[in-house]
């Protein structure tokens, strides 16, 4: 790939981008559809890599053969962003200049440059336009900025769970999170070495993450105020609640996968995040700069991406007078319910596409 250029002024050298498919391109190229994924995900979307492995991809309820997102019927992408650490060019990356890790001298990425790495991605893939990018979270804001950014290269799109802009709330989020991992001395400014990351730093960081994909409800009903494998209390720090024992155990399992560089360069990304910018602050008029459809998705008990902030981009969409149908489903699970409630979401993402596809076809 060409050097990639970047918001932040910079260009990204030899740029190195991980992707997966399933499904089979058809002869009019015209039935892909680009998976985006959210701030911890990768490339492996759907499917087994070897008989042996212990789970799927991350979407594989949703993905498949005969499942809402018919890979017989459609040919699926799901690329890994630049800047993580799960095989695109990311802070742990070589930088070809020194030869070393880029670690904190990468350069500060965007999410419009995870989009402008995926439209390279689509144009070496020889597809001219996307039927659809679909994503949750970070993901939906990908598919916001493919819709504005490259508004002749699909032909609809299915925010879920996200928003037009991160708020106040979440950049205070991402900032805790950034400074309880600096604040591991073996964080060392970025330079630690694979052998020791700051376990610590990105374990808190992730915890503190994870309560803000759960809703209260869900908490209460999996967790209340039980004790963990003990009937009375420890009076020390230890975890004594379930809820704590469960909050380490996620951060333990996140810092066996993911990497503490790329947790800040992606956080500052989503932090950026303002799809007005497009139009200086007016999202009516960013909204003018695209011709999709959209399909756009809430979740009842998602705090972190609230309803509001869907309402928002559809009253938007509307004002331009672009077709979009709007959902808030009932789910207990807050944000999470974007990859938890599978059935009722994955149906309509199948009708949706299917009279997409359709449409196209008699045009």
């Amino acid at each position: 790939m060409d050097p990639l250029p970047l918001d932040c002024g910079r260009a990204l050298k030899d740029v190195n981008i991980r992707y997966e498919t399933a499904g089979t391109l058809n002869a009019e190229r015209s039935n892909a559809v680009l998976i985006t994924h959210a701030l911890s995900g990768d490339a492996h979307v759907c499917g087994y890599h070897t008989p042996e492995d212990r789970k799927p991809g991350w979407w594989d309820a949703m993905i498949g053969p005969g499942k809402y997102i018919d890979t017989d019927k459609y040919f699926v992408i799901c690329s890994n962003i630049i800047g993580s650490c799960s095989g695109s060019t990311g802070p742990r990356s070589i930088d070809p200049d020194t030869g070393k890790p880029y670690n904190l001298n990468f350069p500060v990425i965007t999410v419009r440059d995870m989009v402008r790495a995926q439209k390279a991605l689509i144009d070496h893939l020889g597809i001219k336009k996307l039927l659809s990018v679909v994503g949750g979270s970070m993901g939906g804001m990908q598919v916001l900025e493919w819709a504005v950014e490259y508004p002749e290269s699909i032909d609809c799109a299915i925010p879920i769970a996200t928003a037009g802009q991160f708020s106040p709330q979440n950049i205070a989020f991402d900032w805790v999170a950034r400074e309880a991992i600096k604040a591991d001395p073996a964080f060392k400014n970025g330079d630690y070495s694979t052998d020791e990351p700051p376990s610590r730093g990105l374990g808190a960081a992730r915890m503190l993450a994870h309560i803000t994909y759960l809703s209260e409800e869900t908490m209460s009903r999996k967790f209340g105020r039980n004790l963990q494998n003990k009937e009375s209390y420890d009076y020390d720090f230890n975890y004594d609640f379930a809820v704590e024992s469960y909050l380490e155990h996620q951060g333990k399992r996140f810092v066996e996968r993911f990497d503490a560089d790329s947790y800040f360069y992606i956080t500052r990304a989503t932090d950026y995040f303002d799809l007005s910018a497009h139009a200086d602050g007016d999202l009516i008029k960013t909204f003018a700069l695209t011709n999709a459809a959209f399909l756009v998705v809430s979740f009842s008990s998602d705090w972190l991406f609230p309803t509001w902030q869907s309402k928002r981009l559809v009253e938007a969409m509307l004002k331009n007078k672009l077709p979009v149908s709007f959902c808030e489903i009932q789910s207990s699970y807050g944000h999470d319910a974007f990859l938890l409630e599978v059935d009722i979401l994955g149906r309509m993402i199948r009708d949706f596409l299917r009279h997409r596809q359709e449409g196209l076809k008699h045009v």
